[in-house]
């Protein structure tokens, strides 16, 4: 709930200096000279990228939030169960351990949206925002593609997937999970 009231205030803020900035550009325009107008049309600028970036930050938020409500529903959600310092950020080793148990169950399942959403949760756990972006803006994209298929058993086996063989490499893609660290 803190994140909302965060997110709106913020929202909210951003409005109205995109007004003000706004208002200021449309003033420059209206004096009429080249200098104002060319300044005034700068300033213009400056609310529309804002209220474009506004606008996409929102959208991925809301889709997001569909898919965790979505998985919720499924029972898929990954349990926050990390350890935690005392000041309450989450142990590093214990999110680099869960991040290795989410990055193989990606590369099991690689067009599965649930991997990947589930592995945007293990990257924001280790502190690594922007990869955790990346995987969720994946999750988002093969959840939109998808066909409404029933989901995967929500509980997978804790055992190891077979191989086909133990001395060949496991197949990559160009969009592999790589470790927080950059390992």
């Amino acid at each position: 709930m803190r994140a909302k009231i965060t997110y709106f205030t913020t929202a909210a803020v951003l409005v109205f200096y995109f007004v003000l900035v706004g208002g200021r550009g449309l003033m420059l325009i209206r004096h009429g000279t080249l200098l104002t107008v060319t300044f005034g049309v700068a300033v213009l600028i400056l609310p529309v990228i804002g209220v474009w970036f506004l606008w996409k930050n929102t959208q991925f938020v809301r889709r997001a939030n569909a898919l965790a409500a979505e998985l919720d529903a499924e029972g898929g959600l990954p349990v926050d169960d990390l350890a935690r310092t005392p000041s309450g950020r989450i142990d590093r080793d214990a999110a680099d351990a869960a991040f290795t148990k989410r990055r193989e169950e990606t590369e099991d399942a690689p067009d599965d949206w649930r991997t990947w959403f589930r592995l945007a949760v293990a990257y924001q756990d280790a502190r690594d925002t922007p990869r955790a972006r990346k995987a969720m803006q994946r999750a988002i994209a093969l959840h939109r593609s998808s066909p409404s298929a029933p989901p995967p058993p929500a509980a997978p086996s804790s055992e190891p997937a077979p191989s086909a063989s133990p001395s060949e490499p496991a197949p990559s893609s160009p969009a592999a999970p790589s470790s927080p660290s950059g390992d």
